[in-house]
């Protein structure tokens, strides 16, 4: 199962569209609270979301299980601290976007 922490509700919209094509089952969680409880083996967390990158890295540090984060190109500083936090892949929104389909199939 892959977890996708997004509060955007048409950017999460986008993310189980391309998923459901995929034939990859996702679950959105929008709270960053409520991650901690929620098993999976890969997490997309969009890093602009307020305590994302702490729910992301407690959640990783639970289940061993892979984080893949996106943030605005411009915000270099969560992008940073997402790459020293243990964040397995960070990347910009563009990125994120463009390389969804392939992220969703192979990790």
């Amino acid at each position: 199962m892959t977890l996708v922490l997004v509060r955007d509700l048409m950017f999460s919209s986008k993310i189980t569209a391309v998923a459901r094509e995929a034939g990859v089952a996702v679950k959105v969680v929008r709270d960053p609270a409520q991650l901690a409880s929620q098993p999976g083996e890969r997490l997309i967390v969009d890093l602009n979301q307020p305590g994302a990158l702490e729910a992301a890295t407690a959640w990783k540090q639970t289940t061993g299980g892979e984080v893949i984060g996106f943030a605005s190109h411009v915000d270099t500083d969560t992008i940073h601290k997402a790459r020293q936090s243990g964040i397995d892949r960070v990347l910009s929104r563009g990125q994120f976007t463009q390389l969804l389909p392939n992220l969703l199939q192979n990790g």
